[in-house]
């Protein structure tokens, strides 16, 4: 169905008001700004999916494409946001320290908008198997046609830390890679 419509609407459980709703979206009275809770596979093939795969996982079916359909966080509106290059406070942070990613939201298009600005984590190298990206924080943010504004977020031991062989929590030292897009 995807390849062959401009677009797709699936409302899941929006409540009483989900017809209001969704007639002030088509009809352009709104501008739609949700994202996926889940990752959308392309075929059964890819089961299960979701964003924060281990590295191991997604080996993917002989002549088949290892990309979801849609990705965890996706989402379409009649606006369009440009994410700049984000700007870290500082490229190394010591034990009880902190720091802060800032990136700069560009509304690209004619309409006001939203968009959920969202940042992943990955540990390059750690003690035990990491996810490939972790969410680790989220703002949504409102922009008119041509605004910019600056979003930040904190980076310190609650962005870094995981549960090691023995399930405590921990933060090892090491290299993390710092990942800032509208969806994983």
């Amino acid at each position: 169905i995807a390849e062959n419509v401009p677009a797709i609407l699936d409302s899941w459980y929006l409540g009483q008001e989900a017809g209001t709703a969704i007639a002030k979206a088509l009809f352009g009275e709104v501008n739609p700004g949700g994202k996926l809770p889940v990752t959308v596979p392309r075929s059964v093939g890819q089961l299960p999916q979701v964003y924060n795969h281990k590295p191991t996982a997604r080996r993917g079916y002989l002549f088949e494409e290892k990309e979801p359909l849609w990705p965890f966080g996706f989402g379409l509106s009649y606006s369009s946001v440009h994410i700049k290059t984000p700007k870290n406070e500082s490229s190394e942070i010591r034990v009880g320290e902190s720091t802060t990613l800032s990136v700069e939201v560009v509304n690209t298009g004619k309409v006001a908008g939203v968009d959920v600005v969202q940042i992943y984590i990955r540990e390059l190298v750690s003690s035990v198997t990491r996810p490939v990206k972790e969410l680790k924080g989220f703002e949504r943010v409102r922009l008119d046609p041509g605004e910019r504004q600056t979003v930040t977020f904190p980076i310190g031991a609650a962005q870094l830390e995981f549960y090691d062989r023995d399930m405590k929590r921990v933060v090892e030292p090491g290299d993390f890679e710092l990942l800032v897009g509208s969806n994983s």
